[in-house]
């Protein structure tokens, strides 16, 4: 081997030396970090199945206590889920809110419902619109309107809307909510033929797409 490649590589040995003297620390400590985020994310991921697994044990003892009728205690079941935050608290609120209105507890179910929301967008459309027909039921159609909005899209709310139009006497309007709702339901749904008793109540004259099945 030549002296100008053996200098070379002393060279090179040296530069690398001098860059592990000024870097080596925080070389180690990106290590450090990096497995410190991957034990985070394990550990996060651990968190969250068991605090699933803990909501849905919950849940469960929800559905007993209101099956038994033991409201009080389902009613503290039913907080527990709801400061959780997760989608067993949207479902909590609304086993508990049938129970209350059965016990003839409209306004306790109206509470119930207004302290949970959800973040899946076809479980917070429910919600939204059993609230409004307990709205429309304890005599508020007009707070119904306001919680559906001037413009819901889903076929409950549309239905709903008609409902809290009609509590109101704005038959015209409520005709329009109902036809908007019937056009969304397909014929086979159960749901279709009330939607249509309720558009023939407000002078309308539903009329079944054809059936190309």
């Amino acid at each position: 081997m030549a002296i100008d490649d053996l200098l070379d590589e002393h060279e090179q040995s040296e530069r690398v030396r001098g860059w592990l003297r000024n870097n080596g620390g925080g070389l180690v400590m990106g290590i450090a970090l990096g497995l410190a985020a991957i034990g985070g994310w394990q550990w996060w991921q651990q968190k969250q199945v068991g605090e699933r697994l803990a909501a849905a044990q919950q849940y469960d003892t929800l559905v007993h206590e209101v099956q038994a009728g033991d409201v009080k205690k389902a009613q503290g079941t039913a907080a527990t889920l709801v400061k959780s935050g997760n989608d067993y608290a949207a479902l909590a609120a609304m086993q508990l809110a049938k129970k209350q209105v059965e016990a003839g507890d409209t306004t306790q179910a109206i509470a119930t419902l207004r302290a949970v929301q959800s973040k899946d967008p076809a479980i917070a459309a429910v919600l939204q619109s059993r609230l409004a027909r307990l709205l429309i039921d304890d005599g508020k159609p007009q707070d119904a309107l306001a919680l559906l909005g001037d413009k819901p899209t889903g076929a409950a709310a549309l239905e709903a809307r008609g409902d809290a139009l009609y509590a109101l006497k704005r038959t015209d309007d409520a005709r329009a909510a109902y036809t908007q709702a019937l056009a969304k339901l397909d014929v086979a749904m159960p749901q279709r033929r009330v939607v249509e008793l309720k558009l023939i109540q407000v002078g309308g004259n539903p009329t079944r797409p054809e059936n190309r099945s």
